[in-house]
């Protein structure tokens, strides 16, 4: 196995599935030649050629439109959004087209299209490029969105997606790319989607994370060990749909529970995890379920951000209230 970043995890599902399937083609700002932004398609251009890697205009929604009409069409298009914060100028192609295309077709029509994307806080970028928008796209129906923690999970769950018959919206948090490296074969394989992960077992209490929250939660866990309380760590992987049967088993044995999320508390998916669990395993609660997340004001300015954002101090103070309620 490889020692590999998160950021050459999904370059190398990207061109092993290429290899794989000449139907998959990779287009939007900057992809080709430059290899994109954060480099996530270094090489491709020259090894796959403009026809199959192709730099397209400043224009989201034209991005978008080529992915839904490629995909009708039987290709399977994986187009870069090149940072999410931008997804407003693509919804109508994202949510009003491709998430309805199997239902408007009676199934005659799939749409294997793949919106990758880069998003989340803690890299002081420019406005409106951190913002966390993934409960925009979990709250509509006939997507599937994805947020790896790891690189193992990245490449697993990217190469997952391209094969997918329907559209998937696969966020890779920036703080993420190039922070860590993991262990990753070199062969292709698989992580299905739609299963959560048990990051770390415990005993005391559940805290459910995805994203770049899933490092802090684990941080907050080796926190929690020194002061005797055993923490259960989930790693949702997938925000739509979400596997509440792992959430609930690990709820039904620690009797205690803590949602964490990047993003602002009016958003992301941690009210609809809290709502599910209280409905599906209240008889297990012995606290209420403690909710990590950042305030419900805009994203502030990079000099302030670390002060917005939810840590491990924070995780680590919501799970020892919970467990000595």
């Amino acid at each position: 196995m490889a020692n590999l970043t998160m950021i050459q995890a999904i370059t190398e599902s990207l061109d092993q599935e290429m290899a794989r399937d000449e139907k998959v083609l990779i287009f939007g700002e900057d992809v080709g030649k430059n290899g994109g932004v954060f480099r996530a398609t270094q090489g491709l251009f020259d090894k796959y050629g403009e026809n199959r890697v192709n730099d397209t205009p400043l224009a989201e929604s034209g991005i978008g439109g080529m992915a839904f009409g490629l995909a009708v069409q039987g290709f399977r298009p994986v187009m870069e959004i090149q940072f999410f914060g931008f997804v407003f100028e693509v919804m109508d192609s994202i949510v009003g087209q491709m998430a309805r295309t199997r239902y408007r077709t009676g199934g005659k029509l799939n749409l294997p299209a793949v919106i990758r994307s880069p998003f989340g806080g803690g890299v002081h970028t420019p406005e409106m490029h951190a913002d966390s928008l993934e409960g925009l796209m979990a709250q509509s129906p006939g997507l599937k969105v994805v947020i790896p923690s790891n690189p193992y999970d990245a490449k697993g769950l990217l190469t997952s997606a391209i094969r997918d018959e329907d559209p998937v919206v696969f966020l890779e948090h920036m703080k993420l790319y190039r922070s860590f490296r993991d262990e990753v074969p070199e062969e292709q394989y698989t992580v299905p989607l739609g299963k959560a992960a048990v990051a770390k077992e415990g005993s005391d209490i559940t805290i459910v994370a995805y994203g770049y929250m899933v490092r802090e939660a684990l941080k907050a866990a080796e926190q929690l060990e020194k002061d005797n309380v055993s923490a259960e760590v989930i790693d949702l992987r997938t925000v739509s749909p979400i596997d509440y049967e792992t959430i609930v088993k690990s709820v039904e044995k620690t009797g205690h529970m803590v949602m964490v999320q990047e993003a602002q508390r009016q958003a992301g998916v941690g009210n609809v995890v809290i709502s599910e669990v209280s409905q599906r395993a209240i008889l297990s609660l012995e606290a209420p379920v403690g909710f990590v997340s950042a305030p419900d004001t805009v994203y502030p300015f990079g000099q302030i951000e670390n002060t917005w954002l939810p840590n491990a101090k924070d995780i680590t103070a919501a799970a020892k209230k919970a467990v000595e309620f």
